[in-house]
């Protein structure tokens, strides 16, 4: 097992003159940390202690994995009763366009800088420290709980089949899988997921194929249908208001369901230390990302709101296994019997998958809280292959609260935890949106052109101040159904709002105790990283070639 060293440390005795050059680089602040000059000293620790197993394809399909999921196959119904077929489409059209904007924010910034952690430890570059450390754990605390979430969920669809094993042995079974991934190369882990996120694409195109299909009479007995719902019961399904206003609330509902649907895009860049090509690979992946997500989730909402009336009370029921999904309800009208298991099969997989996810992206952010000290040292500690062993085994623990669904008391008091951080999500994004202005607000008053960026595009600083206004506003509407008269919740208060004081708490604690100070433009040691980046260019990325590169569209 690989001890923790010094941060800045560099290896080898032929490189004795450079270590001492960057030692007297080294500047403490008063934080207790340092300051550094290049891209190297960013990310001195993962270079020597993590392996480089992900490839570009790796990256793609990972985030495709995290971010369709539960709710593409079983929660669309229910963003259809809310906000009506039109209302649902063009939210997620809408939401689409703000991932667009993340998801390119997060290339530019993690093509300068790639380090384990991504946005978290950008914060403390371009920002304050304080913010760094606040994101950090933050998002440490909701992937503590998110691994043994995924695990229920898990244990709840297997009922779809009336399994007559006690919850307590599938919880097992999937704690002792989560752990062999989690130990194991990134590289294997990578595979995984990507055999997942084939599944995924493979049961996302069957079904758009099929709900298409039947929706326009191809189906033998079942009723042509085309847009029909679209007029009756119509377009739009007024929420908790009449009128106008009452239907632009259902839209606005539909846009809080649909940020959670698109979350984990973010993932792609959480083990950049650990990706071949990095400056290559990240753009690449979160290029391809967004198109496929956006068209996989707009498609479906079209299908479905052909499929069923918004008015069906199917739709209102629970959306905890496959048997309320809408594609369920088009499969059943057709007298097609298999594809309810086939939808709760590949649905487990999406579940454990999320928890891998969890796992993986919430041990690379505590590696990285470590690397900047602000989490222990020995969460540092790694294997011989470059698995951060420390900081996973703490999530591997904390896997063991599944158990709590023993307990009815527990479990309400587990899920009263996971309402903590209901808003994380949208923090996040705001986090990549603020570090992407950040950085072009310090290259102009530095007086560097954009062009010098590893991966650089023009239209991007303008779409993420928009974006950064619109998840700033969902951040704070985003439980706006409580203030209506008749349905306060203290619960769906608590899930709406008070992750955003945890965060606030977090950073003014930090910045007490530490006395951190907010980064300069200045100060920002970007032509040092430029020019290393210049002096080491990353070798040309490989083409796949013969008949991978037939299907290699899917994540080329």
């Amino acid at each position: 097992m690989a001890e923790p060293r010094e941060e800045y440390y560099h290896p080898g005795a032929a490189d004795a003159e450079r270590a001492a050059a960057a030692s007297a680089d080294k500047k403490e602040t008063d934080e207790g940390a340092y300051t550094v000059d290049s891209a190297s000293d960013f990310s001195a620790n993962e270079k020597r202690d993590l392996q480089k197993g992900l490839s570009q394809r790796h990256l793609s399909m990972i985030a495709l994995a995290g971010s369709i999921g539960t709710g593409l196959f079983l929660s669309l119904g229910g963003s259809i009763a809310t906000g009506g077929p039109l209302g649902s489409l063009l939210a997620y059209f809408f939401i689409g366009l703000i991932v667009c904007a993340v998801q390119f924010a997060l290339g530019e910034v993690t093509a300068l800088i790639p380090v384990t952690g991504s946005f978290v430890r950008h914060a403390e570059v371009f920002a304050d420290p304080a913010l760094g450390f606040a994101l950090g754990w933050n998002i440490v605390y909701g992937n503590w709980l998110s691994v043994p979430s995924e695990i229920i969920a898990i244990c709840v669809l297997i009922q779809f089949w009336r399994s007559d094993l006690n919850s307590a042995i599938w919880i097992m079974v999937f704690i002792v899988i989560t752990a062999a991934v989690a130990f194991s190369k990134i590289r294997y882990f990578g595979e995984i997921e990507f055999g997942f996120a084939i599944l995924k694409i493979i049961l996302i195109v069957g079904l758009i194929i099929f709900g298409l299909i039947t929706a326009c009479g191809g189906v033998h007995g079942v009723e042509r249908v085309g847009f029909r719902y679209w007029k009756n019961p119509g377009p739009f399904v007024p929420y908790i208001a009449d009128g106008a206003w009452g239907r632009f609330l259902g839209f606005w509902a539909v846009l809080i369901n649909a940020i959670f649907s698109f979350s984990g895009a973010e993932s792609v860049a959480m083990a950049a230390a650990e990706t071949r090509n990095p400056r290559q690979a990240i753009p690449k992946a979160v290029k391809r990302v967004f198109a496929r997500i956006t068209i996989f989730y707009v498609l479906s909402v079209l299908i479905v709101g052909m499929l069923v009336r918004s008015d069906d009370p199917r739709l209102q029921g629970s959306s905890d296994t496959a048997a309320t999904s809408p594609f369920v309800l088009a499969a059943e009208a057709a007298g097609i019997k298999a594809i309810p298991s086939i939808i709760n099969a590949v649905v487990i997989t999406s579940a454990w998958s999320s928890g891998n996810q969890a796992l993986l992206s919430g041990s690379r952010v505590l590696y990285g809280l470590a690397v900047k000290r602000h989490a222990p040292r020995v969460l540092l500690r790694t294997t011989s292959w470059g698995v951060p062993y420390v900081s996973v085994a703490t999530f591997i623990a904390f896997s063991f609260l599944a158990f709590m669904t023993m307990s009815e008391n527990a479990i309400t008091v587990f899920y009263w935890f996971m309402n903590l951080v209901g808003c994380g999500v949208l923090i996040s994004w705001s986090a990549i949106l603020f570090n992407h202005l950040r950085l072009h607000a310090a290259l102009r008053k530095q007086g560097i052109s954009p062009t010098r960026l590893p991966w650089h595009n023009t239209w991007t600083p303008y779409a993420s101040a928009v974006g950064l206004f619109f998840t700033i506003l969902l951040l704070l509407t985003n439980g706006f159904a409580v203030f209506t008269k008749g349905n306060w919740s203290a619960s769906g208060f608590i899930t709406s709002y008070l992750d955003i004081g945890l965060v606030a708490a977090a950073f003014t604690i930090w910045k007490l105790i530490k006395r951190t100070k907010w980064v300069r433009l200045e100060d920002i040691p970007l032509e040092g990283i430029l020019r290393e980046i210049e002096r080491n260019p990353e070798e040309p990325d490989y083409q796949a070639k013969g008949v991978i590169r037939l299907i290699s569209w899917l994540w080329d």
